[in-house]
């Protein structure tokens, strides 16, 4: 099935309406009949073009440790332990953290110097269990808000409905 979303000006829009238009289109979007990875893929692609923000993706525990999955921006650490940095410690405490500055958290991993804060959402397995996290880095301080963490729950809500 090919998906084709509208050309819109999203630097028109205001932060809420680019979120309102991301839960729409990924409703179009979301395919149940393909595997994680392409919904994956085109979650990450739809935030990075609506938001224009630095790096976008997903990592998923697999054998104790959080592996890169689907992703948009430059390259990337592949395998995180359980604590570790900021997505880490999102796993291990089963919460969304934001950082203002990734300078300031406490063991940040920097897979890159041009990222400058950065907002950790855990994504669940219909058991409750931590099934992976969606990883957003910025590379602007301070660039994420209570906004971002809200919506950004409700997207990795959706995404739970379609991972195995």
């Amino acid at each position: 099935m090919s998906h084709e979303i509208p050309s819109i000006q999203w630097n028109d829009l205001s932060k809420t309406e680019k979120y309102q238009s991301v839960h729409l289109h990924w409703n179009a979007l979301i395919d149940k009949d393909v595997d994680d990875i392409a919904n994956l893929a085109n979650a990450a692609a739809l935030l990075k073009d609506v938001f224009g923000w630095w790096w976008v993706g997903f990592y998923r525990i697999m054998k104790e440790e959080l592996v890169l999955g689907p992703f948009q921006g430059p390259v990337a650490c592949t395998r995180i332990g359980k604590g570790k940095g900021v997505c880490g410690t999102s796993w291990l405490e089963s919460r969304t953290i934001v950082v203002p500055n990734v300078d300031e958290f406490p063991g940040h991993i920097a897979c890159s110097s041009q990222s400058k804060s950065e907002i950790v959402v855990p994504i669940y397995h219909q058991s409750g269990e931590v099934w992976g996290v969606l990883d957003v880095d910025s590379e602007y301080l301070n660039h994420f808000d209570q906004t971002d963490q809200i919506e950004l729950e409700k997207f990795c809500r959706s995404l739970e409905i379609i991972l195995s």
